[in-house]
């Protein structure tokens, strides 16, 4: 499956993986380039393409469109008149971030000695 595809689908074979595990998916997903970040810019809720565009504007407008078409297939954002919004699974994934970031801050420090 390359980058140009539609979003991966939990329970179906995804780039890398043939086991249909839906966190293989979510992976796949999650790996591609600028979504996390366009993720991380709907924290606080909708945002217009074009606010993302400046806010992201090393992301080409093609690609940007393109994350956003297969997040809203995966059903984690919504497109509607005040922009692009986080559905409840997307809220529901930043979330699980957390602890993520918790790690990221503990490895920084560990960086340090």
């Amino acid at each position: 499956m390359s980058d140009d595809e539609s979003a991966p689908i939990p329970g179906n074979a995804v780039r890398g993986s043939e086991t249909g595990r839906p966190i293989m998916a979510a992976f796949d997903l999650l790996g591609r380039r600028w979504m996390l970040r366009i993720l991380w810019e709907l924290r606080f809720g909708a945002v217009r393409f074009s606010d993302l565009r400046r806010r992201i504007p090393e992301a080409s407008p093609t690609t940007m469109s393109q994350r956003l078409d297969e997040l809203v297939d995966a059903k984690i954002v919504t497109k509607g008149r005040s922009g692009y919004r986080l559905t409840t699974h997307g809220a529901a994934l930043l979330v699980s971030l957390g602890p993520l970031e918790l790690w990221a801050k503990s490895w920084k420090l560990a960086h340090r000695d």
